[in-house]
């Protein structure tokens, strides 16, 4: 049962606090100042999007140098980037997606961007690339050609395993949103086309707590499937308020069992001993001041670490005997006061 583990959030993590109906509340962070919070509340990796690290407005040639100053700022603040992640999504050349778009002009147009945010991942240390394909879906099911839209994915991932051989591909997936309808959504779908793939061995999952509730499912039973294949390589953890839009709320604050489940399934099956990282996306609530719009950070994280001590003291053999009862009733009540006493 491994009970130490290390935190990563994103940059987008310690943000303004816009939303589809408002605009900001507060002011936007510089990148360093970003990094010294997440510092100070003892994270030690990085998440990063392709133009978080590098604006898309640098030119190819000047990736390695604009990398070595952000990398000589992580440094400096004990922080490693743990994965670059291509945003396609805010593009308005991929509206209609980039992998799975239906003109092969803007699919060219995804992975050559896909192929720069391997060449800033390499030069930023790390060999994760997250893959999180919003927009690959539909607002009209009419409008893609599944079969091919499916095809289109894995060539996508193909491309990039040749490009490099030693990239992994995290694939973070969702239902709904932004798109209507979203192709491959879940860690079962994924899974079953990273074994198509050119290397199964360097496609894996990434799974985000309220990407599983939105689907209707368990995010423990999600990460568990994920590691019975050895494919659960990173967690998004935060909580989700029913199935509304994604909500990226602090990780326990909806659901406190919900929460442990996931913790637990994690600390049982040695998450994090082979480098896994536990990532935190949550999101300030809008209504927080600049100066305390971190605490969904750290109480998440608190949470998080309170639910590895229970789960770690947790008396495994009186639960075992509620099991073997079939007394679950007992096992419920069981599981309840370990939370009331807290």
């Amino acid at each position: 049962m491994n009970t130490k583990f290390e935190f990563s959030a994103g940059v987008w993590n310690l943000h303004p606090g816009a939303d589809p109906f408002g605009p900001e509340v507060r002011p936007e962070r510089e990148f360093v100042e970003k990094v010294q919070i997440l510092q100070k509340l003892g994270f030690t990796y990085l998440q990063l999007h392709d133009d978080d690290a590098v604006p898309m407005s640098v030119d190819p040639a000047g990736i390695s140098a604009y990398c070595k100053d952000v990398k000589k700022i992580c440094d400096d603040h004990g922080l490693t980037v743990e994965f670059i992640a291509p945003r396609l999504w805010e593009d308005p050349r991929f509206a209609d997606g980039g992998i799975t778009a239906n003109s092969p002009e803007v699919r060219s147009l995804a992975l050559d961007r896909a192929k720069r945010s391997v060449d800033i991942a390499n030069e930023l240390g790390t060999d994760r690339l997250v893959l999180w394909p919003a927009r690959e879906g539909t607002y009209v099911r009419e409008s893609k050609d599944p079969i091919a839209s499916f095809e289109r994915m894995r060539e996508y991932c193909n491309a990039i395993l040749d490009y490099d051989p030693n990239v992994r591909i995290l694939a973070e997936m969702k239902p709904n949103e932004p798109m209507d309808l979203m192709y491959l959504p879940s860690t079962g779908h994924l899974l079953a086309m990273a074994y198509t793939t050119n290397d199964p061995s360097r496609v894996g999952a990434l799974i985000e707590s309220a990407h599983c509730i939105l689907l209707g499912l368990d995010p423990s039973d999600e990460m568990a499937y994920a590691l019975w294949h050895k494919k659960l390589w990173g967690v998004h953890l935060n909580d989700q308020n029913g199935l509304k839009y994604d909500q990226d709320k602090s990780f326990g604050s909806v659901d406190l069992r919900r929460a442990f489940n996931q913790v637990d399934v994690l600390v049982r099956n040695d998450y994090g001993v082979n480098g896994e990282i536990v990532g935190l996306d949550v999101k300030a609530m809008r209504t927080q001041p600049a100066e305390i719009s971190y605490k969904h950070l750290s109480n998440s994280k608190e949470v998080f670490e309170r639910l590895v001590a229970l789960s770690a003291t947790i008396d495994r053999a009186e639960w075992a005997g509620f099991v073997a009862a079939q007394d679950y009733e007992g096992l419920e009540l069981f599981i309840l006061r370990h939370f009331l006493k807290a």
